[in-house]
C-alpha cells in the first residue's frame, strides 16, 4: 500500500463537499438536491465511477465550477468518491440535502477551507482514508473570540439580531 496526499485545487471563496457515495446515479441525484435545496444554485460535481469505464461522472450549474470538480476527481481517482464545488451558498444550505441522497454513504468534509486528502492506493485501486481539512488548532477562544464569533454569525444572518 501506498499513501498519496491529494490537494484539493478551487478558490478560497468556493466551499467544498467531498464524500463517497455507491452507484452511477448519484452524479443525477446530487445535483437535484442541490438545485432543489437552494434555487439558483452555483455548483459543479463529480464522481469517481469505480466499475466498469471506471470513469469521472460530472454534472453542475456553473461551468468553471464543473470542471475544477472535474480535474479533482479525476487527481483523487478513488472508488466512488464525490467532489461538490459551490459558489455563493455553504454547505450548511445544502449538506443534510446531500446526506439524504440514498447513495450517499458518507461525507467526509464540508469546508471552505484548503483541503488535502490523505489516499491509500493500492494493488485493487485507490481509497480516501482521511481529509487534512484546513490548519492546526492554536488554542482554546477566550471571551473576545466568543464575542467575535457570535457577531459574526448575526452579521452573516445565520443567527438573529
Amino acid at each position: 500500500m501506498e499513501l498519496k496526499v491529494v490537494r484539493i485545487e478551487k478558490p478560497d471563496v468556493v466551499n467544498l463537499i467531498l464524500g463517497q457515495a455507491h452507484f452511477i446515479k448519484t452524479v443525477e441525484d446530487l445535483h437535484e438536491a442541490l438545485v432543489n435545496a437552494v434555487p439558483g444554485a452555483k455548483f459543479g460535481l463529480a464522481f469517481c465511477e469505480s466499475s466498469g469505464p471506471a470513469l469521472v461522472r460530472w454534472s453542475g450549474t456553473d461551468p468553471e465550477l464543473t470542471d475544477l470538480a472535474k480535474r479533482n476527481a479525476l487527481a483523487l481517482a478513488c472508488g466512488h468518491a464525490f467532489v461538490i464545488l459551490m459558489r455563493d451558498m455553504f454547505p450548511i444550505n445544502v449538506l443534510n440535502a446531500v446526506k439524504m441522497v440514498p447513495e450517499v454513504c458518507r461525507v467526509f468534509c464540508a469546508t471552505a477551507n484548503p483541503v488535502q486528502v490523505i489516499v491509500a492506493e493500492t494493488e485493487g485501486g485507490r481509497g480516501i482514508l482521511g481529509v487534512v481539512d484546513g490548519t492546526s488548532t492554536k488554542g482554546v477562544e477566550g471571551e473576545r473570540d466568543q464575542e467575535e464569533r457570535k457577531a459574526f454569525l448575526r452579521r452573516i444572518g445565520y443567527k438573529l439580531g
